[in-house]
């Protein structure tokens, strides 16, 4: 039983290399979209978890904001005991204002050793495919 191509034509006969660039053109085509479309599915779906871990991250930032602030609170309160009011928040914010510098000097340098976000499944696919394209041209 002969196998049909794209074009119709059973797969037992010989075809001329116009017939066969088209074929090549034709494959390749839908091998990109389909390429494309996995890319775009995973990109999606890192987005929607990444969207969905943020807004976590950003409601349990901001419920220990206010925590931090009482805290903070109770630090100048101690140490106003000994000084005067505004020199114990003095202290305290030159503190924190100290900590915080170095935090985001630590966070920037992290930053730029990061990677961009890759579909690294997509990639790995696109990868194959043009390997076993390489190796099919040269048999």
């Amino acid at each position: 039983m002969n196998q049909l191509t794209p074009g119709g034509q059973s797969a037992t006969q010989e075809h001329s290399t116009g017939e066969l660039v088209k074929l090549v053109a034709e494959q390749v085509s839908v091998l990109v979209r389909d390429e494309l479309r996995l890319a775009q599915l995973e990109m999606s779906g890192k987005a929607k978890q990444a969207g969905k871990s943020a807004g976590m991250l950003g409601g349990g930032g901001f419920i220990a904001l206010y925590g931090l602030a009482c805290l903070i609170a109770c630090v100048i309160i101690a140490i106003s005991h000994s000084l005067q009011a505004w020199l114990a928040a003095l202290i305290v914010g030159a503190a924190l204002l100290s900590v915080a510098g170095v935090l985001a000097a630590l966070g920037r340098s992290h930053m730029r050793k990061a990677t961009p976000p890759m579909p690294t499944q997509a990639v790995d696919s696109v990868k194959s495919d043009v390997a076993e394209i390489k190796e099919r041209a040269h048999r």
